[in-house]
């Protein structure tokens, strides 16, 4: 073989790129086991594919494993994966990359003695709605748990307030407190990043390298919103009447552009599922629409909805009462539209337009009033841990809470696979099916709890009237009151604006669980 090789210790050697031919010798030199870490196609299409050569390893009896790294460098999960296969891959290894330097790279990394594990009982990952909650909820169980919250953000937000906040109807500085403040006081904070898992020791990792280990692990981290995937979006959010009432900084823009808009193009966007507070989208554009109602401007607003999707609102029950305020006010649905790229200084949107027979068309469209949400995807730690799915989501039986493969670890709230709506009324009864479940495994019990997969959606159809849609899993109508829930009500406006919030603060982060009965079939 063309390429030199550098042994590093008695069990583990680095060299350059190999092709299949060159296994035979490695083979006679002893190896047991090939580690590739480079991805394939990086050197174009002269370099062999990672498959190949692990064909040839493998019809030599030679153990291989496929662990890319880019040029970037390794991150803390690839030196925990190398750490696994070092431990469980016969030896001696040879690693291969472009030149050796990153495999050298990543087995220094992954064989640096570790620091000294901070142990806890429980370590909860991410201190938002779900964290906070699932935390308090434990400690009213058992004040003796040693739980770590792992939160990096020095502010917690109530979210849900956000829309209202858009509409004129809520003060912005309501709806954040210091994460100081709402951290439960027996439970450890630590404001730092997880940047990786290590489920079989029972560990994370977090950024600075400090490891905590734990009897039970809750995931919780949230989702991320993803930006960045809409062309020229980051850039003119705040200005150029691009808006977004998905964050705290920028839904007070929505209400100021509201206000001052007497005509022209309004364009509300929602983008594919799943996302969080499904309902949110089509919530901004109402309580829009019926501000220039009132103020007597609608007639010279275009309003138009476009959606990534094929229906207005996933649970069937729901769209009739919906369609009658879209037909109120006028507005137009444009399914299956999905923004993808943003001029702001020239108030021009582009949208990819999914026709009947398939076909992806790019339109363009003017506007005078932009008001985005961005897709929607799993936090990267999440995304590219053994933990997730296929799709990135992490992965969660959608009864128990619990990681299918790794019963100690249970999670809730918006990172979680499980087909129910991600809002913050989900994680409300999701915290008790998972904190009663946690005791429950810590006294080698049965598990008692089941999720229905309860979710809510107070759909703001006009300023004082609110359609309270609750539902659990395949749309199954969950009302919490005696009403006919597709009837937009007053005293659900009341709900929405005035006792959940206080509810939130009062309640649900001090573990009080008012509300929290799940009913499965």
């Amino acid at each position: 073989m063309e390429q030199s090789i550098k042994r590093i210790d008695a069990s583990y050697s680095v060299t350059g790129q190999i092709d299949p031919a060159d296994l035979s010798v490695l083979a006679e030199q002893g190896f047991r086991t090939v580690i590739c870490n480079r991805p394939d196609h990086e050197g174009g299409p002269q370099q062999p594919d990672h498959t190949a050569v692990q064909q040839a390893a493998q019809a030599l009896g030679l153990s291989f494993a496929y662990l890319p790294v880019l040029t970037t460098g390794a991150t803390p999960e690839q030196a925990e994966q190398l750490r696994q296969l070092l431990n469980e891959l016969p030896k001696p290894v040879l690693a291969y990359c472009r030149t050796g330097n990153r495999s050298s790279k990543l087995y220094e990394a992954a064989t640096q003695p570790p620091r000294e594990l901070k142990q806890y009982d429980v370590v909860v990952v991410g201190g938002g709605s779900a964290g906070i909650s699932v935390t308090a909820s434990l400690l009213k169980r058992n004040a003796a748990l040693r739980i770590a919250v792992i939160e990096p953000n020095s502010e917690h937000y109530y979210q849900p307030a956000w829309t209202l906040v858009g509409g004129g109807a809520y003060d912005v500085k309501d709806t954040v407190r210091p994460t100081a403040e709402v951290m439960p006081k027996a439970a450890v904070w630590i404001k730092a990043s997880l940047s990786a898992f290590a489920p079989q020791r029972k560990v994370v990792l977090l950024c600075d390298g400090t490891e905590l280990g734990y009897q039970q692990l809750i995931v919780c981290p949230g989702l991320q919103l993803a930006w960045e995937n809409i062309e020229g979006l980051e850039e003119t959010l705040g200005k150029n009447g691009v808006t977004s009432n998905y964050r705290h900084d920028l839904a007070p823009y929505t209400w100021e552009l509201v206000r001052n808009l007497r005509g022209g193009k309004a364009l509300f966007t929602q983008p594919g599922m799943p996302i969080k507070c499904a309902g949110a989208p089509q919530k901004a554009m109402y309580l829009s629409c019926d501000h220039w109602r009132k103020h007597g401007v609608l007639d010279s607003i275009a309003v138009e909805f476009n959606l990534a999707g094929a229906v207005l609102f996933g649970v069937p029950t729901f769209v009739p009462p919906l369609m009658k305020y879209v037909e109120a006010y006028n507005a137009q649905l444009a399914f299956q539209s999905n923004l993808v790229k943003v001029d702001g200084p020239n108030k021009t949107a582009w949208f990819d337009v999914t026709t009947a027979d398939g076909q992806v068309n790019r339109v363009e469209k003017s506007f005078d009033l932009l008001h985005v949400v961005p897709p929607q995807q799993a936090p990267d730690v999440i995304r590219r841990s053994e933990l997730a799915d296929k799709a990135g989501w992490f992965e969660t039986d959608p009864a128990t809470l619990q990681h299918p493969r790794y019963p100690e670890i249970f999670a809730l709230g918006d990172v979680c696979n499980t087909p129910n709506a991600k809002t913050a009324a989900a994680a409300r009864k999701q915290v008790v099916v998972v904190a009663d479940n946690l005791m429950a495994l810590r006294s080698n019990a049965p598990l008692p709890k089941r999720y229905d997969g309860y979710g809510s959606c107070p759909l703001t159809v006009e300023k004082g009237k609110v359609i309270l849609a609750e539902f659990g899993y395949g749309g199954k109508l969950l009302p919490t009151f005696p009403l006919d829930p597709t009837v937009a009500r007053q005293s659900a406006w009341l709900l929405k604006a005035t006792l959940l919030p206080w509810f939130y603060w009062q309640g649900m982060l001090k573990g009080r669980e008012w509300f929290t009965d799940c009913k499965p079939d």
